[in-house]
């Protein structure tokens, strides 16, 4: 007891010294100051409808059955997400790296080898000039108090990219729904203006046919032919291009859904989602908080903050407890008898006391990148606010458009009714009525273009707000607190 009490002391008289000989910390004059991301605000005048924000799986608020099931698998199988996966995976692994350097650490080793020992060397005869085999098994166990916090931060600086790499992934997963709605969207408004251009062209070709009948009578002259012809060839150019467009997006969703050529052959028409951008009354910052790109940018830096902890760990002495148990004998057969019997316990000490230039070029170096991740983090705020604002602004403009969109289209409508009525009374003739028909497709034309860019224009608004992400700490984060 007397001598476990002398040990302690003596212990305790080195940890005393090596805390007053450890390399001194300079102080940290360059930090930068980290962005307060509630005092980030959007301008005042943009408005939008619905609160309830934001909703996790937002693509099925627009009721279409195919597009959930094309984005249920792009989630699942698309080849985007699969780096996003294996950065995840990375990470955690080296969280379980630094974990494991933690508390006790027990090895067993066993050796045998056969050795002449020199007459003339330290140990005389019958050893000096005689050979021996010397067989040794060992336990060693050593035990790191983590006195400064060194392993604990290094796991909170693991922690922290570990969910840096998770908000990634859901980032990931954001861009990835939002680049397949609006391919979808784009392919389905395209498959709606084929089937439009086709009713276009049908009266088009009709107007052309009337005209030749009218010049065959003397009731128009050929240039009005050839107008209505050349009118043709544009709208049949307008058909073409329209269908190589469908063309490439349908390969579009093929690339992010991951699937092969026949994959979507299922895939048929639907009518563009009616419905107003459901979109909150207030963009508040906690909804921009809420992007994954934000989350991560956050976590990066909470990382980068341990990591400062543990090059300034080093700073100080690093004191373990080391001990060993085992046999050690020069013959085999007494191996295992208590005579062999060796053990060592004690403790380690290190102390900085001629490292400091290196220690302190270290801690420079952690501090710089620390500031590169408040940088990075501060500017994708600032990016943030700057994409919610630009598709906000898109969204009010385009609902201004939409209504004039709407009042020009009612009243083609009612000058093509009124021609119809005409028609049938003898007052108007066919080219009338066919010029009329052409108008108000035109105008279904220009309301389906403005309807697709509506929709392409609120997935945007959802993916800058960060679509249904959820930020949370995980358990390992939580545990570190306690």
């Amino acid at each position: 007891m007397h001598f476990s009490k002398n040990r302690f002391m003596g212990c305790l008289s080195i940890m005393l010294l090596g805390l007053a000989g450890c390399a001194q910390i300079p102080a940290d004059q360059d930090a930068l100051a980290q962005q307060d991301v509630t005092r980030i605000e959007l301008a005042a005048n943009i408005k939008l409808a619905q609160s309830g924000w934001p909703k996790a799986q937002w693509w099925t608020g627009y009721a279409d059955e195919q597009l959930n099931r094309l984005i249920a698998q792009a989630l699942n199988k698309g080849p985007s997400l699969q780096v996003a996966a294996v950065r995840i995976a990375s990470a955690r692994a080296a969280l379980k790296l630094d974990s494991a350097d933690q508390g006790v650490n027990v090895s067993l080793d066993a050796a045998s080898n056969r050795q002449r020992y020199s007459a003339n060397g330290l140990y005389p005869p019958p050893i000096g000039g005689g050979y021996f085999t010397e067989s040794t098994l060992q336990a060693k166990a050593s035990y790191d108090f983590d006195w400064w916090g060194k392993h604990r931060s290094a796991i909170a600086a693991a922690v922290g990219e570990v969910n840096a790499r998770q908000a990634e992934y859901a980032q990931a997963e954001q861009t990835l729904a939002a680049a397949v709605a609006q391919s979808y969207f784009n392919l389905q408004a395209g498959w709606a203006r084929l089937a439009n251009l086709q009713k276009i062209r049908t009266a088009q070709r009709d107007l052309v046919t009337d005209k030749i009948k009218r010049i065959a009578h003397g009731l128009a002259s050929i240039d009005e032919q050839r107008n209505a012809e050349a009118e043709l060839a544009n709208i049949n150019r307008q058909y073409a291009a329209l269908e190589a467009q469908c063309g490439r997006e349908l390969e579009a969703l093929r690339a992010l859904l991951g699937a092969d050529n026949h994959a979507l052959v299922e895939l048929a028409p639907h009518a563009l989602p009616a419905m107003p951008p459901a979109l909150p009354a207030n963009l508040g910052i906690e909804l921009l908080a809420r992007r994954p790109d934000l989350q991560a940018a956050r976590w990066r830096v909470e990382a980068s903050l341990s990591k400062i902890d543990v090059v300034q760990a080093a700073f100080y002495p690093d004191i373990n407890l080391t001990g060993m148990i085992g046999l050690d004998s020069l013959s085999l057969d007494t191996l295992l008898s208590a005579p062999s019997r060796t053990l060592f316990i004690g403790p380690a000490l290190t102390l900085p006391l001629f490292d400091s230039g290196r220690l302190q070029a270290r801690l420079g170096v952690a501090r710089t990148q620390r500031n590169e991740m408040i940088a990075d983090y501060n500017q994708s705020v600032f990016v943030a606010v700057r994409e919610v604002a630009q598709a906000g602004i898109t969204v009010q403009g385009l609902e201004i458009q939409t209504r004039e969109q709407a009042a020009a289209a009612a009243a083609t409508y009612a000058l093509l009714r009124s021609t119809e009525a005409r028609f049938r009374q003898g007052v108007a003739d066919r080219s009338t009525l066919l010029a009329a028909q052409l108008a108000a497709f035109e105008q279904e034309d220009a309301s389906l273009q403005l309807k697709n860019q509506q929709l392409l224009s609120d997935v945007a608004l959802i993916k800058a707000l960060g679509g249904g992400y959820r930020a949370g700490q995980t358990a390992q984060t939580s545990a570190l607190k306690h």
